[in-house]
């Protein structure tokens, strides 16, 4: 029996990770896959590279963990975005060489045996690109498109934030939302504040019975508000903003 978690978009919340990594060792899961995304736009960079590293768990490459090591600032962009772009350079700045190297480490996609003869295909937003977003809404077509050359029983992704299980053909197509920044469900509407809890994914494989269980763990966001109020991040007060139940 093959008993895994899934994690993704940790975005720099060690408080978040450390409470979604206590949930899964209450159950006696010990088997890791991290999608990608973790440290960047976040008070807690260096913290959560280096949690993760101890893991010892394999990780996909990300669109932000990209950045992060050749970062990129849109001169064009508009106020939101200049102000993104600050909380990620600064937050490439707090990495150290072993953070940097952890994170040229990560692969495209990581492909993990299951039970049965099962196999399961991690990628970030699709596995032919980290930008891709993949929602219950993406027609069949793209989605084939995306998947051209690939085989598996579950294909699980991040990056949009949202939690999501959906059928396609004989195969399960998950995505355990985010550890450190969801987003509220009603994205891209007028709410986008991010609710009081981190999210992942739970996967048993036995023999022919294949299941995916979405969690969700409370997590102190005013412990998180108080990290980022004095952790040197700039624009906290624009990012502890967002927070529910603060």
């Amino acid at each position: 029996m093959t008993r895994l978690a899934l994690i993704s978009d940790i975005h720099g919340n060690l408080v978040a990770l450390e409470a979604i990594l206590a949930d899964i060792a209450a159950r006696g899961v010990t088997e890791i896959v991290c999608l990608g995304d973790i440290a960047a736009t976040g008070p807690q960079p260096h913290e959560v590279a280096e949690r993760v590293r101890a893991l010892g768990c394999p990780v996909v490459m990300g669109n932000t963990d990209a950045w992060l090591l050749t970062p990129a600032p849109r001169p064009d962009g508009d106020e939101a975005q200049r102000v993104l772009d600050a909380i990620d350079l600064w937050c490439a700045e707090q990495l150290t060489p072993e953070d940097r190297a952890f994170l040229a480490s990560f692969q495209p996609t990581v492909s993990v045996p299951l039970d049965g003869g099962k196999r399961l295909l991690c990628y970030h937003g699709s596995p032919r690109s980290f930008n891709d977003r993949m929602t219950p809404d993406t027609p069949e077509e793209q989605v084939s498109e995306w998947l051209t050359g690939t085989d598996a029983d579950l294909y699980a992704g991040g990056h949009t934030h949202v939690q999501m299980l959906r059928r396609y053909q004989r195969s399960i197509l998950v995505n355990p939302g985010s550890v450190g920044l969801p987003l509220n469900p009603t994205f891209p509407g007028p709410d986008i504040r991010n609710p009081a809890w981190g999210e992942y994914a739970l996967v048993e494989c036995d023999g022919d019975r294949l299941s995916v269980a979405l969690q969700r763990v409370p997590f102190d966001t005013a412990a998180l508000v108080r990290i980022a109020h004095t952790s040197g991040m700039p624009h906290a007060e624009v990012w502890n903003a967002d927070w529910d139940g603060v």
